[in-house]
């Protein structure tokens, strides 16, 4: 018997969407509203850790005891919900303009370019006929920052500095390029020192107001080609913590309560085991009237050949994971609330069918994206608390 449907993500209350947002209003910049009452400063950043769930912290939090530190005290932490599917495109498009992904329309790792007939990677393969600013035309929170007088940052790996997905969401004011996760903590420390007093310089009026988005992908990428059981991630999030630390001793040492750390995440991620990561490539029945698939291994988005019916796909394939899976017409999904308001620019990018699992398992079409993927133990993209919920830690600020 399958679970009941989950609920729908909290867009309007404790959501992922709302951080930057948040995180500019406590700044004091004009169109922003601090939703979810972040401490006010003059220096906010944000500091997004790929793959850090909820869950994982609570279930390891003696390995990150700092960063725990704040997140066992209720007045310093809260537990948010992130978009449909909880993948890292969708979540962090959320963040960078604050909306949902109905209205932004990174709707998941792989989607549908209706126009183009071919699925289209949201994540790190840009389709080159998919031009990032009419995909997503909605302007990002770092440019609006920018443009409400905050001096912005960006601190991320340098391959990111102009990808399509910074393009799409996260554009804004300047780009700092680190790939070592140190070298990015103590470089955004250096970057925040300068803009307040740079050497020899006698600043004239208040110094600026910063917002700076931090981001940390090696957790994720250790998740998923190791597993969050593994000790390699322990080994990762205990680096994590630290450098946490000590960027947030530094800062508050230097500039005290003028500055806010906020640390957050765009998704939780369990464990697979080998045996059940599924390839469907070779069952007809499950494919029958199917033209794309996409989506990601928890949350595959199934595209109908004209003239198909979507329920006649559900029906099949609920007779195949319906204990193991929630299973939506694109209709149902939408009803839901899945996606927030959905515009009607992105809806088609969304599956006629969706298959969430809640089971422990991941479903691949490998005859389209290969064999490798199989070796990925660490998984999201799914409903299921261990993925959908991420913390919301103030490391330091009054």
């Amino acid at each position: 018997m399958s679970l009941p449907l989950p609920p729908p993500p909290d867009y309007d209350g404790a959501h992922l969407r709302h951080v930057m947002t948040s995180a500019a209003g406590t700044l004091g910049l004009k169109g922003f509203e601090n939703r979810l009452d972040l401490p006010e400063a003059d220096i906010t950043v944000v500091l997004m850790v790929d793959g850090l769930g909820d869950a994982l912290l609570a279930r390891c939090s003696g390995h990150a005891r700092f960063i725990a530190s704040a997140w066992r005290q209720s007045a310093r932490s809260a537990i948010l919900d992130v978009g449909v599917p909880t993948t890292t495109a969708a979540s962090l498009a959320s963040l960078g303009t604050g909306a949902a992904p109905g209205e932004h329309g990174l709707v998941g790792y792989d989607v549908l370019a209706p126009e183009l007939d071919r699925v289209v990677n949201m994540l790190g393969g840009w389709d080159p006929d998919v031009d990032p600013a009419q995909w997503q035309p909605l302007p990002s929170v770092l440019r609006r920052a920018a443009a409400a007088g905050a001096t912005v940052l960006t601190a991320s790996r340098p391959k990111f500095a102009q990808s399509q997905l910074t393009q799409a969401v996260l554009a804004g004011g300047e780009f700092l390029g680190a790939d070592r996760m140190d070298a990015r903590f103590r470089r955004t420390a250096e970057w925040i020192g300068a803009q307040r007093r740079g050497p020899g310089v006698v600043r004239q009026g208040p110094a600026p107001k910063q917002l700076v988005y931090l981001y940390v992908d090696e957790l994720d990428k250790t998740g998923h080609r190791h597993g969050v059981d593994s000790p390699q991630w322990l080994t990762m999030l205990e680096t994590l913590d630290a450098e946490a630390e000590r960027f947030t001793t530094e800062l508050a040492r230097r500039w005290g309560s003028a500055v806010s750390v906020v640390l957050t995440a765009d998704h939780g991620m369990v464990d697979v085991a080998a045996e059940n990561r599924i390839d469907f490539s070779g069952r007809q029945d499950l494919l029958e009237g199917v033209r794309h698939t996409g989506g990601e291994p928890r949350l595959v988005q199934l595209y109908a050949e004209s003239g198909a019916a979507a329920e006649d796909i559900r029906s099949a394939w609920a007779e195949e994971y319906g204990e193991r899976a929630w299973i939506l017409t694109r209709e149902q999904a939408l009803k839901a609330g899945w996606f927030g308001p959905v515009a009607d620019r992105v809806a088609g990018r969304i599956g006629d069918v969706l298959v969430a699992v809640h089971a422990d398992i991941a479903l691949y079409h490998c005859d389209r994206v290969g064999q490798a993927p199989l070796s990925m133990v660490g998984q999201h993209g799914s409903l299921t608390e261990a993925e959908r919920r991420v913390p919301l830690v103030q490391l330091s600020g009054a």
